[in-house]
């Protein structure tokens, strides 16, 4: 039952970031999904861990990260259709 609140979450990590930037994440909720767990896993060695914690997410630093990766993810694929 915990990999399904660990996707659940890493989900709404992933949701939020899009929100929170105003862009959307490529992948639909897969995509999501992606960004949150991997969101957290950057926040987490860029941060460290405080905040609430949620099914092993430190909500906190998973948020920062998420953010800064569907950022990045922003710019690579603009980046690639200004090149195609």
């Amino acid at each position: 039952m915990s990999i399904i609140w660990f996707l659940i979450i890493g989900g709404i990590i992933g949701w939020v970031a899009g929100l929170i930037l105003g862009k959307d994440i490529p992948g639909g909720i897969i995509g999501n999904i992606i960004a949150g767990i991997v969101g957290a896993w950057i926040g987490g060695m860029l941060l460290g861990s405080w905040g609430p914690k949620v099914s092993d997410f430190y909500l906190v630093p998973a948020i920062i990260g998420a953010v800064v990766l569907v950022f990045i993810v922003s710019l690579i694929m603009k980046a690639m259709r200004k090149a195609a």
